[in-house]
C-alpha cells in the first residue's frame, strides 16, 4: 500500500493563541539573524551569545558553556509539579548557501541547511511566552540548547555534564522542522522514528603490479569490489524482512592510472537500523564478510567501525501527548502523519535513552513559495509560518504535560 502525503501548504493561524501570533514577526527576525551567522559543531559561540542575551533580557536563570557551547535554562512556575525538558539544536553545516535572500549566510562555506536556526528560534519563543505565563502550568520547564547535533554529537556530553539533573527531568520533547512534510502537518509516532547511525572505514591491502600481469598481484580493487557487493547481502539475507536496515558504501578510492593494479583500496560507508537489538551485530557481520573475502584472495584489511547515534525511540505516552496537541492545532486527520519514519539519524536519541520523551517532525515545506528543497541542500529553506506553530506545539505540550 502506497501512502500519499497530504497536500497542505498553510497553517490555520486562528488555532494559535493571539500572543503567539503576535510573536511571529519576532520569531522570523530571530531565525533570520541566526541564519546569517551559522556556526559549525561545538563552535556555536555567536549563537550561544545570542541565546544567552535573550534569556538575560527576560530574566531567565540559565547556565552557559555546557559541553563547550551548550545552554540550559529553567523556568519555575512556582507551583509543585514535574519537569519537562525542551531540546533545540543550534549548529549549522559546512555548505555554501545558494539562496538569494537578504538573510543568507554571511559565513563563507557554512549554512543553516537543516533548520536548526528555526529550532533555536522556536525554543526562544517558547521561553518568551512561558516566562510571562507561569500561571498556565505547574512544575518546571528546562530548555536545552544543544551544540553539535550534526556531529560528532552534543547530546551525550550534555547529558554527562548533568543537564537532565538538578532538577531531574521527568520527560523531554523536541521537534525537527521537516521539509519532507508540507506546512500544516505534524509527523508523530510512538516507537522508532529515526535510525541508529553507524559508520565504517576499511582499507584493503593487496599486492600491486602491472595491469597486463595480474597473476603477479593481489588486486585490491577486485577484492574490494566483491566486498561492496557482498555487504548488500547482509540486509537482504541476514536481517529479518520485518525489520528495516541499510548498509551503504558511500566511498571507494583506489588506483592512480590505467595500467597499474592498485595495492590498496579504501571504502567507507554507513549502517542504519531501527531495532535496537541489532546494536553490535553489523560491526561483527561486516568484518566477517571482509575477512572471508580477503582470505580467499590472499589480501589483508584494516577495519574501523564506529557507532555514532542509537535509534530515536519515542515513548508511547509522551508521543500520545504530542499527538493530542497536534490534533488541536492542525487539520485532522490529514495533518497528522503517523508513518513518518526516516533512516536519518539524530542524537536526540541519547536523551530518549535517559528519560521518556517524544521527538516529532513539524512540516515546513511550501512548494508554492519554492520552499521545498531537501535538508542539507545548498538551497534549503522553509516556510517560516512553521515557527509560530512550533511555539504553540511546545507551549501546549508543557500545559498538557502538567495534567498527565
Amino acid at each position: 500500500m502506497v501512502s500519499t502525503l497530504p497536500n497542505l501548504t498553510s497553517v490555520d493561524l486562528s488555532q494559535l493563541r493571539l500572543e503567539i501570533r503576535n510573536l511571529q514577526p519576532q520569531l522570523v527576525e530571530w531565525r533570520r539573524l541566526l541564519h546569517q551567522k551559522p556556526e559549525l559543531s561545538f563552535d556555536e559561540n555567536l549563537t550561544a551569545q545570542f541565546v544567552s542575551q535573550k534569556l538575560q533580557e527576560w530574566g531567565i536563570e540559565h547556565q552557559t558553556n555546557i559541553a563547550q557551547t551548550g545552554i540550559v535554562a529553567t523556568i519555575d512556575s512556582g507551583k509543585p509539579g514535574r519537569v519537562l525538558a525542551i531540546r533545540a539544536d543550534m549548529d549549522a553545516l559546512p555548505i555554501q548557501e545558494e539562496n538569494e535572500v537578504d538573510y543568507r549566510s554571511q559565513h563563507d562555506g557554512i549554512m543553516h541547511a537543516c533548520g536548526h536556526d528555526g529550532h533555536t528560534a522556536i525554543a526562544l519563543g517558547t521561553v518568551c511566552y512561558l516566562a510571562k505565563h507561569k500561571h498556565s502550568f505547574s512544575g518546571k520547564v528546562k530548555f536545552i540548547f544543544q551544540p553539535a547535533e550534526e556531529g560528532p554529537g552534543g547530546a551525550k556530553p550534555m547529558i554527562e555534564a548533568g543537564v537532565l539533573k538538578n532538577p531531574d527531568v521527568d520527560a523531554i520533547v523536541g521537534l525537527h522542522l521537516w521539509n519532507n512534510l508540507p506546512l500544516g502537518t505534524v509527523g508523530v509516532r510512538s516507537g522508532a522514528l529515526m535510525a541508529a547511525v553507524e559508520v565504517f572505514d576499511c582499507t584493503i591491502f593487496g599486492k600491486g603490479g602491472h595491469g597486463a600481469m595480474p597473476h603477479q598481484t593481489v588486486d585490491s580493487i577486485v577484492v574490494t569490489a566483491q566486498i561492496v557487493s557482498a555487504l548488500q547481502a547482509i540486509v537482504a539475507r541476514n536481517i529479518d524482512p520485518i525489520d528495516s536496515a541499510v548498509v551503504t558504501v558511500g566511498q571507494f578510492h583506489a588506483g592512480h592510472t590505467h595500467n597499474v593494479i592498485a595495492d590498496t583500496a579504501q571504502i567507507g560507508g554507513t549502517v542504519r537500523y531501527f531495532n535496537p537489538a541489532y546494536r553490535g551485530y553489523f560491526d561483527k557481520r561486516i568484518e566477517q564478510v571482509i575477512a572471508g573475502i580477503c582470505q580467499s584472495h590472499g589480501a589483508d584489511y584494516q577495519l574501523d567501525y564506529c557507532s555514532l547515534y542509537p535509534p530515536v525511540i519515542n515513548d508511547s505516552r509522551i508521543a500520545e501527548l504530542v499527538r493530542g496537541v497536534a490534533e488541536s492545532i492542525v487539520e485532522t486527520p490529514a495533518g497528522i502523519v503517523p508513518e513518518c519514519q526516516t533512516m536519518g539519524g539524530e542524537d536526540m536519541s541519547f536523551f530518549l535513552q535517559e528519560v521518556p520523551g517524544c521527538y516529532f517532525f513539524l512540516g515546513s515545506a511550501n512548494p508554492e513559495k519554492n520552499l521545498a528543497y531537501p535538508h542539507h541542500h545548498p538551497r534549503f529553506d522553509f516556510d517560516e509560518a512553521a515557527l509560530g506553530m512550533g511555539v504553540e506545539m511546545f507551549v501546549r505540550c508543557v500545559e498538557n504535560f502538567c495534567a498527565m
